[in-house]
């Protein structure tokens, strides 16, 4: 039996698909993938039976809904739905969808018009960037029909105006995450940037290409492609992505000289496939490295102020207004604008199939057609867990990691994942939520639907120091049940490679003499960097700027870049980059050395006592998830964290695998939310 919602189908930019509000798909997220792969047909490579058109610029969708961040009128949620395959990824961003959000938000009364033009500012929750769109609305309707055209696009339309206000950076927490402008992979100059978009972009002329060959003949080398795909896969590393092999994202350009001294030609991959024209969030990306200097594809002539650019591409151009401030090396995108179209195709009812959604267990088919459907659903109801116990798991198990993605712990939550799912059998989804310091994962993950499929990779910021620092909207005791300890990982106190010091008891010295005349950054205000840090200026003695970053992945990438001097990571998030020489280690903030890194003392050792923050990890799970359900994760995470391959590459990095029970895991955080409630009140610590 179909299932019929609302829908309105759009073109929107050079790409096309459904508009939903929020409240017209189904409110669990695994049902309301399903939902989606419903209405494209992702089955099949052709997409027959959906709405699809066998294209990924044809397979997407925009979920819309009123705002819940101050200042925004909606927020907008893009999935990009597979072709051939069912599949939902909801982690980057579409800016050409975005051009029918302003537009549909209007006609569904989330947003009044104004009359003549209407700005509808857009949160982006993929990539958590504000946009600002304005539409045409004389008489306060909003009008599609206008002289503008885009290549790409038959016909005119009324124009529609993309204002990024804050997409720099917005995945990875940094212009370029990997620290510099220019990094050399696998012996090809290649600039890492996330501008709207993490793209690795490379030279044409590198390649052996003048850059205009057509996406066809560029499909059609096999070789070519294979490098490409190596040589992304190894920029996600330097970009603090991780393994990106099942990740659509860095996306890979080949750029070549424009058509004048303020164009660049760019051919843009999706990732394994060279996009039919361009994607806009890609466009945003390539303009940034265009007019920002010492990137591979920089202005001849690079210059401060507003700065029109064209992104050539094979059906034509983008033209991208970009604003830059500042010179050299301090040069900064403020904001990127750029035009596009929309048209609303047709607005209406849309049926999706029931065999796209996940079916009862087999004994509970068999139970159905014994009894009447009431006496089934009355059964269901009364008996819950016993249904839930006995098929766990039955859909797609999402880990929310509260870090941004390329930290630490994401990197430990994504090994442990790739080995998980199919000992569960089940799909198993990152879901990075950064922010507030832990705060929002942890909320979210608290009032989740508590059947096991929604879990947190929780750890001694979310769990102990943040809850310990200030009151929070969840419990980390009462709120979750622990499901088992993951690694711990000792401290360790780095710094930027130019920094001016020799060794803790030069730096203690400077400091005295020159109060704050250093910086330091930190996870966020709660978190282990940021305590170990206020330990070692209490036990020293000494002042030092503190600077709170969303996550360990953009405090690391400021401090291997020089814009903070020191940072407390874990040794886990720390060695590869100490290995590689980004960062200086100048002691371990632990009872002993890292075997890792056995010239590097401790802070003891260093003439500095008290400093002894040692990070730990687990999983959780909402309050009131039935018990068989927490002993079987807990059996299957302690068997993968058994697995050779898996304790390997967790303790390469500076961890040390230690499984538990659930009750040792709940034991370990009451006690630690003790612990540090006492260091808060010792060290006089705030939130602020």
């Amino acid at each position: 039996m179909n299932r019929v919602v609302p829908c309105v189908l759009m073109r929107a930019g050079t790409s096309r698909g459904p508009f939903f509000l929020r409240e017209w798909l189904p409110e669990d997220d695994t049902a309301r993938d399903e939902a989606l792969i419903g209405a494209i047909g992702a089955s099949d490579l052709l997409q027959v039976d959906g709405l699809g058109g066998g294209s990924t610029l044809t397979s997407k969708v925009a979920i819309v809904s009123k705002s819940s961040h101050p200042g925004c009128d909606v927020d907008y949620l893009f999935a990009q739905v597979g072709v051939g395959q069912k599949s939902v990824d909801t982690r980057p961003n579409c800016g050409n969808m975005l051009s029918g959000v302003a537009p549909f938000a209007i006609e569904q009364g989330l947003v009044a018009a104004q009359d003549g033009e209407t700005t509808v500012r857009v949160y982006n929750v993929n990539t958590r960037s504000r946009i600002d769109v304005t539409v045409r609305t004389p008489g306060r309707r909003v009008t599609y029909d206008g002289d503008t055209g885009i290549d790409g696009v038959a016909g005119t339309a009324a124009p529609i105006r993309l204002n990024f206000l804050d997409a720099w950076g917005s995945v990875t927490g940094s212009v370029f995450p990997s620290g510099q402008r220019i990094d050399v992979i696998h012996g090809l100059e290649v600039t890492c940037i996330d501008a709207a978009m993490p793209l690795v972009i490379v030279r044409a002329r590198d390649l052996g290409l003048t850059g205009r060959e057509m996406p066809a003949d560029i499909d059609a080398d096999r070789v070519l492609m294979e490098r490409l795909e190596a040589l992304r896969c190894a920029a996600g590393e330097a970009m603090g992505l991780g393994d990106v092999s099942n990740s659509v994202v860095p996306k890979p350009v080949i750029a070549s000289d424009g058509d004048d001294a303020d164009s660049i030609t760019s051919r843009y991959f999706t990732p394994r496939r060279c996009h039919a024209s361009h994607a806009v969030t890609g466009a945003i990306g390539v303009a940034t490295a265009f007019a920002l200097p010492g990137t591979v594809i920089s202005a001849a002539s690079a210059r401060s102020g507003v700065r029109g650019i064209s992104v050539l591409h094979p059906q034509g151009r983008i033209d991208v207004e970009v604003a830059i401030e500042g010179t050299g090396a301090d040069a900064g995108v403020q904001r990127a604008a750029l035009v596009r179209t929309a048209r609303k195709i047709l607005q209406g009812e849309l049926h999706i199939p029931d065999y796209v959604f996940s079916k009862l267990p087999e004994g509970d088919k068999e139970m159905r057609k014994l009894i009447a459907p009431a006496a089934a659903a009355a059964l269901v109801a009364a008996a819950p867990a016993a249904l839930a116990q006995a098929a766990f798991p039955t859909k797609t198990i999402t880990i929310v990691v509260p870090t941004a993605a390329g930290g630490g712990n994401d990197a430990m939550a994504r090994t442990i994942a790739q080995k998980l799912g199919p000992l569960l059998g089940q799909t198993i989804i990152i879901d990075n939520r950064a922010g507030a310091n832990g705060s929002i994962a942890s909320e979210f993950v608290a009032r989740a639907t508590p059947d096991g499929h929604t879990l947190m990779f929780g750890y001694i910021a979310t769990h102990a120091m943040n809850p310990a620092l200030q009151k929070l909207r969840y419990d980390p005791v009462a709120d979750f049940e622990p499901i088992g300890m993951v690694g711990t990982s000792p401290t360790l106190m780095v710094a930027t490679p130019s920094a001016p010091v020799k060794d803790v008891k030069d730096l203690v010295a400077q400091l005295k003499a020159k109060p704050d005349k250093f910086a330091y950054a930190s996870a966020g205000n709660g978190t282990a960097p940021h305590y170990a840090a206020e330990l070692f200026k209490l036990s020293a003695g000494v002042s030092m700027t503190g600077i709170p970053y969303k996550g360990s992945a953009p405090a690391v990438t400021d401090t291997i870049g020089g814009q903070t001097q020191f940072m407390f990571p874990s040794l886990f998030t720390a060695l590869p980059y100490v290995k590689s020489g980004k960062l200086r280690a100048l002691g371990v903030a632990g009872p002993k050395r890292s075997a890792l890194l056995p010239d590097v003392p401790t802070l003891k050792e260093a003439g500095i006592d008290g400093v002894d923050v040692t990070q730990w990890y687990g999983f959780f799970a909402p309050a009131k998830t039935p018990r068989p359900v927490i002993e079987k994760l807990n059996a299957t995470i302690n068997q993968v964290l058994k697995d050779k391959e898996t304790e390997k590459r967790i303790e390469d990095h500076g961890a040390d695998v230690e499984t538990s029970t659930p009750e040792q895991l709940g034991a370990l955080v009451k006690s630690e939310l003790a612990k540090w409630k006492s260091v808060v009140q010792r060290a006089k610590l705030t939130a602020d």
